[in-house]
């Protein structure tokens, strides 16, 4: 079978289509899905550049956290998937390839009026978002929420979600393009932070003073000092990304005044049952909205499999609003 394969970890001119072995035939409770499309995420990139190891088990040289096919064999354990399913999921490893192995309880139908490339931008960005505001912020009816890099896959969910559960949104952003997309999408607060990182004042005018209730930050140290004075009273703050920075001083006095929660959440290195739980609760409360289309996922760009290194090239421009899908 054809994969995105890394020959040596470092620059986009290592990435190749590489013919690998096919995964065995599955055992248990395991899935075989017949790839059609797989998201690129800042993980990818991560990883090709050898800073973000695929964790045990998981291919070492084949990018991908999700993907969406079709089911092609399935485990004799497996009960409530067959042959020939539309199917969208996230793994910790090896998406990018005609054939990946997975759990069933890692997967979800698709709805039936989702394309494959559609319904590839919605598993790791809409289970991120969801598990992190909703299932572990508990962001409530009436709160206020603070999304710092709004434009990206995980952000723009994460504004859907919010947008249709009525919640006020504020919104970061370095490229005021974006911003005015979000803005069209619902987004209540833009702010532009090109050209400065402390945006304690715009949230505290347009909150009265009190804050925001929950930030979810996808970019990691140089927006953490202002996102503990951004935040209110019991606010709960999400670290998602670290594409700004892995250190930061922390003033442990503001998180013990405002008696604020401080979460690192991930979804790539958690146990299965972790990753499965995630993956119910997006059936749960989120897929239904998806199928209905009261949410909208956000497509910014398809690429054919074979132009993978222009897919990252891309990514690493930063001009993509939305996700980036590579087509088999």
């Amino acid at each position: 079978m054809k994969a995105v394969y890394v020959k040596e970890f470092g620059g986009i001119e290592n990435l190749e289509i590489r013919d690998v072995d096919r995964p065995s035939p599955p055992k248990n409770k395991q899935v075989l899905v017949n790839v059609k499309a797989a998201a690129l995420n800042r993980a990818d990139i991560l990883q090709r550049k050898g800073f973000y190891p695929a964790p045990k088990g998981y291919p070492e040289r084949i990018l991908g956290l999700e993907f969406a096919g079709e089911v092609a064999d399935v485990g004799d354990e497996v009960e409530n998937l067959e042959i020939g399913d539309r199917v969208f999921g996230i793994t910790a490893g090896g998406a990018q390839a005609e054939y990946t192995m997975t759990l069933e309880n890692q997967l979800a139908k698709i709805p039936a009026q989702m394309g494959y490339v559609e319904a590839a931008t919605v598993p790791e960005a809409y289970i991120t978002a969801f598990d992190a505001v909703w299932t572990q912020a508990k962001l409530r009816a009436g709160e206020t929420l603070l999304i710092n890099a709004v434009g990206s896959g995980v952000g723009l969910a994460a504004l859907d979600i919010a947008k249709f559960n009525n919640n006020k949104v504020f919104g970061t952003s370095r490229t005021q393009s974006k911003l005015d997309r979000c803005s069209k999408l619902g987004l209540d607060v833009p702010i532009n932070t090109s050209g400065n990182h402390d945006f304690t004042h715009i949230l505290k005018e347009a909150t009265n003073g009190k804050g925001v209730d929950v930030i979810l930050d996808l970019v990691g140290a140089s927006l953490f000092s202002a996102n503990l004075r951004c935040l209110a009273s019991k606010g709960r703050l999400l670290l998602v990304g670290l594409v700004g920075g892995r250190k930061s001083e922390f003033d442990m006095g503001i998180a013990l005044r405002k008696r604020l929660k401080i979460i690192g959440t991930v979804l790539r290195s958690r146990s299965e049952e972790e990753k499965a739980k995630a993956t119910e609760n997006f059936e749960r409360y989120v897929l239904d909205f998806l199928n209905g289309n009261d949410l909208k996922p956000t497509l910014d760009k398809v690429f054919n499999v074979e132009d993978v290194r222009k897919a990252h090239e891309y990514m690493e421009s930063n001009y993509n609003f939305g996700k980036i899908v590579l087509e088999f």
